[in-house]
């Protein structure tokens, strides 16, 4: 598998905190990769940084969103912000480093959750 950096995914992220309630996430300490050759089926996927390995390494906790190039790239546009969305819903509000499941007691991150940010990213971007 290989991996190189994604400005143009961070550019998406970027763009995505501008227009979506997520202000609990830092742009700063986000990093996007895009990789090749990767077996997942997955499009995206997004790593954590445990607490462990923060306190070892002296640094705060950051995430890593990794695009999966031959699924992900040949998704439209708007699916690829959709996608983009939903792995930042990932991120928990105390932006410590671990992740936030596909459901929880109070929460979901499903279709409807994502299409719903979304929509509200859409109507951002027309204001």
């Amino acid at each position: 598998m290989q991996l190189e950096t994604a400005p143009d995914i961070s550019g998406t992220v970027r763009k995505v905190l501008r227009a979506l309630p997520f202000p609990h996430i830092d742009p700063k300490r986000i990093v996007c990769m895009r990789s090749y050759g990767a077996t997942s089926r997955a499009r995206a996927r997004i790593w954590s940084f445990p607490r462990i390995w923060q306190q070892a390494l002296n640094l705060p906790a950051h995430y890593v969103i990794e695009v999966l190039s031959h699924h992900f790239d040949k998704l439209s546009e708007d699916d690829k912000t959709r996608v983009i969305i939903h792995e930042l819903m990932h991120i928990p509000k105390n932006f410590s480093g671990a992740l936030v499941p596909h459901r929880g007691r109070k929460h979901r991150i499903d279709r409807r959750s994502v299409e719903k940010l979304f929509t509200d990213y859409r109507q951002a971007g027309k204001k």
